[in-house]
């Protein structure tokens, strides 16, 4: 599909779409209101929304607790999470330091109480819940491990999948770590995998969506979307939603797929410009979706909601956010890079409340650091920064409550298993209770 029709079909999107009236502020009393709050307009269409809106207004959250934030893997929701923890240190899991972990956004895969994860070699190494190794394995050549790959893993049930950005793909067995098989790409890989039944589907530096067997790694089908000459190092995400899979290339474009067959469904683009240097520059969020739409931001002051069968927009909201938003019932949590927690009505797209979470940051060091990702759990969510701290935000206030030092470089988005708090560092895993 040529940009011209792209941007064509945009147009006849947009127009049919009424923005003006789903791009406001929220005015209509809700059950979440606990106390009076005075509810006015406050931005323009194109403002960058960097000061706080209803601070003072409380929300209450009645929804539904799960257990874990990977349960949803398949829509990259981690929803609202049964987690009130403490945050003492329980224990770290070690491994070599990688020194790429600044630009790489890692994933953390658990079987049962044992985690797996990675170091600098490429050594995939399988931890039991007391931190202790239960075997390292590494199926990388000597000249590849001097190219320091970065992993990225999936999993089934006894089947471990591994892709890297040196186009080497490959899986094995999650009890005893023995390579099944092992294969090549014509290109590194540069997104998140998806597991379904017996089949895995990740997306190449082509920005080509490719769907694997998991039985013996042959490729079933493919699906090509806009290449660009330079390559964004943005890890591109997947979602699957009743039988039909939803990814996001470097150019912007969402794209729907036939997950039997890889027959396109639709797609749209959300960027109007094919300069180079702005595909480069473009840093999207993980696409996340629950039954009825899929939403992303992006750090062009551009957050989206699009109907999940139909792919037309929604509504758009001006939100500067390149961080993984969270759907909890009917409300959207997101964090903008400016360091502001921002509430939204999924329904209308109209913003509810924007606290700074960021305030007890001193002023000469804010601008410097930005959020890398969050969780919602049962009375706080919990923030990590590009700078090493773990943030606890109380949800009914939107306040911060503490900031705890993890590190002074990047830590990982949190994860949330078994009651148990999980910080990914550049030598090693943090669990917190």
């Amino acid at each position: 599909m040529n940009n011209i029709f792209k941007y064509f079909i945009l147009l006849i999107i947009l127009s049919n779409c009424s923005l003006d009236t789903k791009s406001g502020i929220w005015t209509d009393k809700k059950e979440l209101i606990l106390e009076e709050s005075d509810i006015s307009q406050i931005f323009n269409n194109e403002e960058l929304l960097n000061k706080e809106f209803n601070a003072n207004l409380k929300i209450e959250l009645k929804s539904k607790l799960i257990n874990s934030g990977l349960v949803n893997n398949l829509r990259n929701n981690t929803g609202r999470i049964n987690y009130d923890g403490v945050l003492k240190k329980i224990s770290k899991f070690k491994f070599k330091k990688i020194k790429n972990f600044k630009n790489y956004e890692p994933e953390l895969i658990f079987e049962s109480d044992n985690l797996i994860f990675f170091d600098k070699k490429g050594s995939i190494i399988k931890f039991n819940s007391n931190s202790k190794k239960i075997w390292e394995k590494n199926y990388y050549k000597k000249n590849e491990i001097k190219l320091k790959p970065l992993l990225t893993l999936g999993k089934s049930s006894k089947i471990l999948i591994v892709a890297d950005n040196i186009s080497k793909y490959y899986a094995i067995n999650l009890k005893n770590g023995n390579l099944l098989w092992s294969k090549y790409n014509s290109s590194p890989f540069n997104s998140q995998i998806k597991v379904h039944n017996d089949k895995f589907f990740i997306i190449d530096f082509n920005n080509i969506l490719r769907c694997i067997s998991i039985k013996d790694g042959s490729e079933l089908w493919n699906i090509k979307t806009s290449n660009t000459f330079i390559k964004s190092q943005k890890k591109l995400s997947i979602i699957i939603v009743k039988n039909i899979l939803y990814f996001n290339n470097s150019a912007g474009d969402i794209t729907a797929v036939d997950i039997n067959n890889g027959s396109m469904l639709w797609q749209i683009p959300t960027q109007n410009s094919s300069i180079y240097e702005d595909t480069f520059l473009l840093k999207t969020s993980n696409i996340v979706a629950n039954d009825e739409m899929i939403i992303f931001s992006n750090n062009r002051n551009e957050f989206y909601s699009i109907d999940v069968m139909t792919g037309s927009l929604k509504w758009k909201q001006n939100i500067n956010s390149s961080v993984q938003p969270s759907i909890v019932n009917n409300l959207i949590f997101t964090i903008t890079n400016e360091g502001y927690l921002t509430i939204i009505d999924g329904k209308t797209g109209n913003i509810i409340r924007i606290t700074d979470v960021f305030h007890l940051i001193k002023k000469r060091k804010r601008n410097k650091i930005k959020p890398v990702g969050f969780v919602v759990a049962k009375e706080n969510i919990y923030l990590t920064t590009d700078h090493g701290r773990l943030i606890v935000v109380d949800i009914k206030l939107g306040k911060t409550k503490s900031i705890i030092k993890i590190d002074n470089n990047k830590v990982s988005r949190p994860f949330i298993l078994n009651k148990n708090l999980y910080i990914i560092k550049n030598d090693s895993i943090i669990k917190l209770d």
